[in-house]
């Protein structure tokens, strides 16, 4: 059967659902609501990732707050339909079976965007290869080559034995998928009778390729030493071209994407900049992030929405109108989702928080560069503000990777801060951070704060799902908030939009502006001047929440590098 999809989409992880751990974080929740925009935008669109039949992990913190990971076990079959067809992968010396789990994402008309989860945990395969698709980011550098092909090279053969035979775009999420070009490269090159690679050939995959990279982390970017690839994947001709993609030794994935790909674009404008930077030899174009309006929206302003600005889901830009919300009725729906939440909170981990209090959220991947405790940088002057200023209460969440010792470490020093100021700021860190805690938290709070090392942030989405239920932006000026940040208006900014190497940002100056705007000007505003908070509120939604959403995202994406 021939199906008439036309770009392929191709994802490490895709958060379709919570109760499907097939995602860890920000890529996996992102690669989510781009399917789901292009469902609602009718974009001829497929979807591939693994299964991840144990997820990323369950995350369990002990009374000291050291985190511990179990599997993130689920149903399979509750939320995803097995396919008859097979493909295989060859892996050192086996052959590696394939299958293929199909999920619907369904638009708001109707269109269907059908999303395919590849799975080896079939009984021809060794014990080993059973357990490829099991764990999300899991295992060694081994085991995560062997993934990587299984998604680049066994996806692009599981579309073909389905039928998807008219595939003009193919998407890499990421350089995980960058197997992908070396698949379509023999694809093409057997096409043309050959069994050597000329130029032509990698003109033809570059035409049909596309390439997000999302990390200006140089751990974020998947390198490989080049005997494990060949131990792998063979003698290819191309693992010879050092000018594609090795460098010392080592494949990087992203210079196999980034030589393999017509198109190329970093998630926000300023991370373009810093990609360059990074890659001069190539051309790095930005389309920022965004979320789905109607997944992140909480029911409370889904309600509103439905009422004062009908045809929001269809149209997001239309969220502009929320300036002429009633200030009233902003604020009820405000108070309805952090009542949730704080019931949530109190129930999870006995804190006894307050609706009434001034709640501050954070929630993160635990990862150094995200300085999840530069809030307690000067625990007494914090100490002070919440004595003299106001009262204040904090929501912690977030996991470490699971070999990330200082991420861990992270953690734990934010279960100190607690304990060193229980007596004057109720703090909760909640465990097992998913899709649904995430929505809870960004409509819940009053000010949701972003704390990042500049320029490590490449762009971050929690804050735009903040911005859709109201919720201003307290953050440092990088990623995503440089373009949606106007100061006193859609939220505050952490310091100055500075261009220091990491290495030259001051923490102590960072804590204190943060301090001093949480002291100055938003602790006093949200207790004394409510009619001035509600103006940021409404601002939030119709600056913010209109313009950094999927749907916008999508249609630069058909324009830009889908269709052009």
């Amino acid at each position: 059967m021939s199906r008439n999809e036309r770009i392929a989409y191709f994802s490490m992880e895709i958060g379709l659902d919570t109760a499907m751990p097939t995602y860890s974080g920000g890529l996996g929740v992102l690669a989510g609501d781009t399917v789901r925009s292009a469902a609602d935008l009718q974009v001829p669109m497929v979807a591939v990732a693994l299964l991840h039949r144990k997820g990323y992990f369950f995350q369990r913190l002990d009374a000291n707050g050291w985190q511990h990971e179990e599997p993130a076990l689920w149903a399979v079959n509750d939320f995803v339909e097995e396919m008859p067809e097979r493909t295989s992968v060859q892996l050192e010396d086996r052959v590696v079976r394939l299958r293929a789990w199909r999920r619907e994402v369904v638009g708001h008309g109707g269109y269907r965007v059908p999303v395919y989860l590849l799975d080896s945990d079939l009984p021809d395969n060794s014990e080993w290869d059973r357990k490829l698709t099991h764990y999300l980011y899991g295992g060694d550098a081994h085991y995560r080559l062997c993934q990587e092909v299984v998604l680049g090279i066994g996806g692009l053969r599981m579309l073909r034995e389905l039928g998807y035979t008219h595939i003009e775009r193919f998407h890499m999420n990421e350089g995980h998928a960058a197997f992908l070009a070396l698949e379509l490269l023999e694809e093409h090159m057997q096409g043309e009778g050959r069994s050597y690679i000329t130029p032509e050939d990698l003109e033809a995959v570059r035409r049909r390729c596309v390439f997000t990279t999302h990390t200006p982390v140089p751990a974020g970017h998947d390198k490989f030493p080049i005997d494990l690839v060949i131990k792998v994947l063979g003698h290819k001709e191309i693992l010879t071209h050092k000018t594609l993609c090795e460098s010392e030794g080592v494949l990087n994935m992203t210079f196999l994407a980034l030589n393999l790909s017509r198109y190329v674009n970093g998630v926000a404008k300023r991370h373009a900049e810093v990609a360059g930077r990074m890659f001069v030899q190539y051309t790095i174009d930005s389309i920022t992030n965004g979320v789905h309006a109607a997944t992140w929206t909480a029911r409370p302003f889904q309600e509103l929405f439905d009422r004062s600005i009908p045809g929001w889901r269809q149209d997001a830009f239309s969220l502009r109108h929320a300036e002429s919300l009633p200030k009233q009725d902003v604020w009820q729906a405000h108070r309805r989702a952090k009542e949730w939440l704080i019931q949530y909170v109190n129930r999870e981990d006995n804190v006894g928080m307050d609706v009434d209090v001034f709640t501050i959220g954070y929630a993160r991947r635990a990862a150094t560069y995200k300085r999840a405790g530069l809030l307690f940088h000067d625990i007494e002057w914090l100490r002070q503000i919440a004595t003299r200023t106001g009262a204040m209460q904090i929501v912690y969440a977030g996991k470490a990777h699971p070999h990330d010792a200082h991420g861990k470490e992270i953690i734990q020093s934010i279960f100190h801060a607690r304990e060193a100021l229980k007596n004057v700021i109720k703090i909760a860190y909640l465990e097992n951070y998913d899709m649904e805690l995430g929505k809870l938290m960004t409509a819940g709070v009053d000010v949701w704060l972003n704390t990042p090392q500049p320029p490590l942030e490449a762009s971050g989405t929690s804050g735009m799902k903040a911005a859709l239920n109201g919720v201003p932006s307290l953050s440092v000026l990088d990623g995503w908030w440089i373009e949606g940040c106007i100061e006193g208006v859609t939220g505050w900014a952490i310091g100055e939009d500075d261009r220091h190497p990491p290495e030259q940002i001051d923490p102590a100056r960072d804590a204190a502006c943060l301090y001093q705007k949480l002291e100055n000007v938003i602790i006093p505003m949200y207790y004394h001047d409510r009619d001035g908070f509600l103006d940021i509120m409404r601002h939030c939604i119709a600056i913010n929440g209109s313009f950094f959403n999927t749907q916008r995202m999508m249609q630069e994406y058909v324009l830009k590098a889908y269709f052009r």
